[in-house]
């Protein structure tokens, strides 16, 4: 037997191969490797394709949170990884994401923070770019509509108080909560943060429209002002 026929997962021992264990035992009792070698399909002459998942687990410390912010260029660097497998493992990454917010829809009830973080949390902490993101609620403290109001660079991104009170005043929302993201994934408000909200409560007090929070999401957790005890302007 030669080194690609031995590195290869047809191969193996039946009970071994992920695509058959998964038949069997169901995708429950695959490890996140075995799950990813599905995906992946195929290896190389040297590495099987649960040798690579393994490779690529164990450089993002065996943890999805960080494997779900990886980026196609950091994929394709492993060997055994081109771009159509690469794309594969992304849109498998984007499907979760989006099952995962598609739990938390439109009419949702927002009474805490936690319910903030559970609409739009695990969209903004995977992104290596700064988004600023309002949801707009009704009377009832329901959901009318959440939007992307700026994008920007690592280190920031500016906000319009304009485009926002326009898209409140044209969805007839009663209240609206702030969210961003800090890719360096320290959720503390910074001054300017600080000084932002307090200019969009203000402003949304003239048109009585109110800013019940901003939360600032940063790796697996964020900050709440309302939580702290910030939002007094």
């Amino acid at each position: 037997m030669n080194l690609k026929t031995s590195n290869s997962i047809k191969y193996w021992a039946e009970e071994d191969r992920p695509r058959e264990k998964m038949v069997r035992l169901g995708r429950h009792n695959l490890t996140n490797a075995e799950l990813l070698a599905i995906l992946l399909k195929t290896g190389t002459q040297e590495n099987s394709a649960l040798d690579i998942a393994k490779q690529v687990m164990r450089s993002y410390d065996e943890n999805l949170t960080n494997l779900g912010k990886v980026q196609l260029d950091e994929l394709t660097t492993f060997r055994g990884i081109g771009q159509t497998k690469a794309i594969t493992i992304l849109a498998a990454i984007e499907l979760g994401r989006r099952r995962q917010q598609s739990e938390a829809s439109k009419n949702t009830l927002i009474n805490k923070s936690q319910s903030c973080y559970d609409l739009l949390g695990p969209q903004l902490a995977d992104l290596p770019h700064e988004e600023f993101w309002i949801i707009l609620l009704n009377r009832a403290n329901r959901v009318l509509t959440k939007e992307c109001v700026s994008r920007g660079g690592i280190s920031g991104t500016l906000v319009d108080a304009k485009i926002i009170f326009r898209r409140a005043l044209a969805s007839s929302a009663s209240g609206v909560v702030l969210m961003h993201n800090h890719p360096s994934g320290n959720p503390k408000p910074s001054e300017m943060d600080i000084r932002l909200t307090r200019r969009l409560s203000q402003a949304g007090k003239l048109l009585d429209i109110k800013v019940w929070d901003h939360l600032i999401i940063a790796g697996e957790g964020y900050t709440s002002f309302m939580d702290e005890g910030l939002m007094t302007f």
